[in-house]
């Protein structure tokens, strides 16, 4: 989930960026002025924000700004990890983080995924060493305000890096899948299957149960 910030909706002044009390509230509205950040810039957004929200990325220059996550959202995390960590427990496979967490896949980057994978070896490295690099699966999870970063920039980072990336649309009740290469997601609504490398057995979750749980209504 992530919406895209300029300084048209903000203050820069002193090294900080300071956000007016009406850009906060508008964080989706078109940007009036365009530059490019820097990772420098960027990171001390990151080293600032008090209890990592509001969430700072930065995608080829663009910084991209998450307001703190509603309640459904934490819940279509928190349901994800826990399904995800368990299913990795049995097959050694990998771990499964949510965020904030470093990742950067091209120099100059920050991206901070809702819920993503990493291999065993990956694993181990991040036990002594930031951030993480080699991810097998990201997952965003979106609203309107976001769908534009999500489905653009960032999906863009994620296609060349990463072999699967999900958006999870709660609005819609559908999962996209994107693989390096693809054009066009495909769209899932009865269960989505994932199998990384190494494992026996392929990870499967039941979406209609999983978006009954999560905004507490069936599949469309």
């Amino acid at each position: 989930m992530l919406t895209t910030c300029r300084r048209g909706g903000s203050v820069w002044e002193n090294g900080a960026l300071h956000f007016l009390r009406r850009a906060e509230h508008n964080m989706g509205m078109p940007a009036t002025v365009h530059r490019r950040w820097t990772i420098a810039e960027v990171t001390a957004l990151i080293d600032a924000a008090p209890d990592s929200a509001p969430r700072f990325e930065l995608v080829d220059g663009e910084l991209l700004v998450t307001p703190s996550p509603v309640m459904r959202h934490q819940r279509a995390v928190r349901t994800l990890l826990v399904a995800l960590d368990a299913y990795l427990e049995t097959t050694a496979a990998g771990e499964a983080f949510d965020s904030p967490f470093d990742v950067e896949l091209e120099p100059d980057t920050i991206v901070r995924p809702d819920v993503f994978t990493v291999p065993p070896g990956e694993a181990r490295r991040l036990e002594n060493e930031m951030p993480a690099r080699s991810l097998m699966l990201v997952i965003e999870v979106i609203s309107p305000a976001s769908a534009l970063g999500d489905r653009g920039p960032k999906r863009e980072l994620y296609q060349r890096h990463v072999p699967e990336y999900w958006i999870v649309d709660l609005d819609a009740q559908l999962f996209e899948r994107w693989r390096p290469g693809d054009d066009r997601p495909e769209i899932l609504r009865a269960q989505i299957e994932w199998h990384p490398a190494g494992a026996s057995d392929s990870f499967t979750l039941d979406l209609p149960a999983y978006f009954a749980r999560v905004v507490g209504t069936t599949s469309r």
